[in-house]
């Protein structure tokens, strides 16, 4: 009685040890080879006896492990025999750690156990006699595994109760506990599988991570998809002109005034840089040549002031322009010697900066 109780503490001892759980495991089978110390039930009369096993097993999840295992012992006692042999199947849940080569683990199983056990039949003439039997047997037990790439280490502690019921020596008695305890050798047979990790096929690319021809938007704001290196490009992908041009806009000789006519160009001129709000431009006013430099100089800036105060009333931010700037009459674009030409020099610009 007092060897099953210390059977079932240490049992609940293994119990409340902490468990992890690990993230990948060795399913390879594995023969085992035990020697160990078997310390008979006190009620069978019998000495104790060192014992041997051989058995094979596997994991089948990280932290279960099934064996299956053959054990003879021969605790004769008094010169009379006293063998058994017999055959269990046990699970074992491993308490294993990430990281760490060993760890503790619980038993249990179900088996059976053939006793062949002689006894003194004095007077009669056929003493000793002898009682042969195969009993249900159950075993429970703790251990310690040390694991290894091709091997493992046992050591374990635990009893097997047999349930017999005809014994001779002991015939008040149906359930005996022997206490064990072994070393065990693994030996895992075969290769650790390789782990195969799955590759990750790359994300697939939409146009919003595309820019095909390198203008700075992607695919899909891009209306003008094939632009040119080196032009201005807005949000929509399109280049813009580098002069927006203010045809039209001109001035009554001598006059730095805006034409009724002027003004819806320069509502259309505005209605552009509020749709390129990244659009910062130059106000430059010109001339034609009558009069004198200095003069038409003063006179391109009036020009161009005119303009400038058009665009920030309109709601233009001031720090989108540069300028006002005047350019007298050292910039035309046609000819001086006709009323038409003079009139198209007579002008002022929004010339793009970016």
């Amino acid at each position: 009685m007092k060897k099953n109780i210390l059977c079932c503490a240490l049992l609940a001892a293994a119990a409340m040890a902490q468990s992890a759980t690990a993230q990948e495991f060795d399913d390879r089978w594995y023969l085992s080879g035990g020697l160990g110390m078997n310390f008979q039930d006190s009620d069978r009369e019998t000495n104790d006896d060192a014992f041997v096993t051989l058995g094979f097993g596997k994991f089948i999840t990280p932290n279960w492990s099934i064996d299956g295992e053959l054990n003879y012992q021969n605790p004769s006692s008094n010169d009379l025999n006293f063998s058994q042999y017999g055959a269990t199947i046990d699970a074992r849940y491993h308490f294993i750690k990430e990281g760490r080569n060993w760890w503790p683990y619980i038993r249990a199983g179900v088996g059976a156990q053939r006793v062949e056990e002689e006894f003194d039949a004095f007077p009669s003439i056929n003493s000793p006699g002898q009682r042969e039997d195969t009993n249900l047997t159950a075993q429970i037990g703790v251990g310690l595994q040390a694991d290894y790439d091709r091997y493992a280490l046992r050591g374990e502690v635990g009893t097997r109760f047999a349930f017999d019921d005809t014994s001779v020596v002991a015939p008040q008695s149906n359930t005996f506990g022997d206490i064990l305890a072994s070393v065990t050798v693994l030996v895992k047979l075969g290769d650790l599988a390789t782990v195969v990790t799955p590759e990750v096929a790359p994300a697939q690319k939409t146009c919003a991570d595309l820019d095909d021809d390198g203008d700075g938007v992607n695919n899909c704001a891009d209306k003008c998809p094939n632009s040119v290196a080196g032009q201005a490009i807005g949000p929509d992908g399109c280049p813009v002109p580098l002069t927006i041009d203010l045809k039209g806009v001109n001035f009554d000789f001598d006059k730095d005034t805006l034409r009724p006519d002027a003004e819806a160009i320069l509502a259309e001129a505005v209605s552009i840089l509020q749709k390129y709000p990244q659009l910062k431009v130059e106000v430059a006013g010109h001339t034609d040549s009558v009069g004198t430099e200095q003069y038409n100089q003063g006179l391109s800036e009036r020009r161009a002031a005119t303009v400038y105060n058009y665009l920030t009333n309109a709601g233009i931010d001031a720090g989108r322009l540069v300028g006002p700037n005047g350019f007298g009459e050292s910039r035309p674009i046609d000819t001086n010697d006709t009323a038409e030409g003079r009139a198209r020099n007579r002008r002022t610009e929004l010339n793009v900066q970016n």
